[in-house]
């Protein structure tokens, strides 16, 4: 699967998405990264671009736009590059990032993420291009390149080979819900002890506790999930 970041800061990247499994699994090629500097894509020669890949918004107001014709030169470079990649621009606006749009977008084999900064993009980038737009959370950023990456390491460790205990992404896939507690040695820590069940090797019986605790936390912590399960 192919990722193509579109960023003025290409330094951030790979960033967090080089450590541990996504950045092994880049390292083994199941998964590749592709860094494109939106800086590199300013008119030098035009006498009102200034090398600048921003510009003041039309109608006033605070803040810069990213200018349309620079992110139009590097977005026609991705589509020559990659003929038939999916378009997402990372916004606030956008529909919230799940679980389920993960699974959704490891359907594509190749995802190309525009991360937007200052005010945000010029609006004629998004409709000519038919970009869709994503949102990790009801929250502003500094830009959109941290959501970028939530995007991509949700996606990446649903890909197959990358996340060693397979098991776990089965577990995943089928809730609908918040994980139940998990506990590890020593048994007794400060005068907490760990539930009588995960130490009575009865696997039937620790398989209940989990999906009975999974529902409890779901209910007291994310009813909206709740409701859905």
């Amino acid at each position: 699967m192919i990722f193509n970041v579109l960023t003025i800061f290409p330094a951030m990247f790979p960033g967090p998405l080089g450590c541990s499994v996504t950045g092994t699994a880049l390292l083994k090629d199941l998964w590749t990264l592709n860094v494109f500097d939106i800086r590199s894509y300013a008119d030098k020669n035009h006498e009102n671009a200034k090398a600048s890949v921003d510009d003041r918004p039309y109608g006033g107001g605070p803040g810069m736009v990213l200018r349309a014709d620079v992110l139009g030169r590097c977005v026609d470079d991705v589509l020559a590059a990659h003929p038939g990649t999916k378009l997402v621009y990372t916004s606030p606006r956008g529909a919230k990032f799940n679980q389920d749009i993960a699974r959704q977008t490891i359907d594509f084999d190749n995802i190309t993420l525009l991360c937007g900064r200052f005010e945000g993009i010029d609006e004629r980038v998004v409709s000519y291009y038919n970009f869709s737009e994503l949102s990790i959370g009801d929250y502003v950023l500094t830009g959109g390149e941290l959501a970028a990456m939530v995007v991509i390491d949700s996606c990446v460790r649903l890909l197959p080979g990358v996340v060693g205990n397979a098991e776990s992404l089965e577990y995943e896939s089928m809730s609908g819900g918040l994980e139940y507690p998990h506990y590890t040695r020593p048994a007794t820590w400060r005068s907490l002890s760990v539930p009588d069940v995960l130490l009575s090797g009865h696997h039937g019986e620790i398989e209940q506790w989990r999906r009975e605790a999974a529902k409890e936390i779901t209910k007291q912590r994310r009813p909206d999930l709740f409701r859905e399960t």
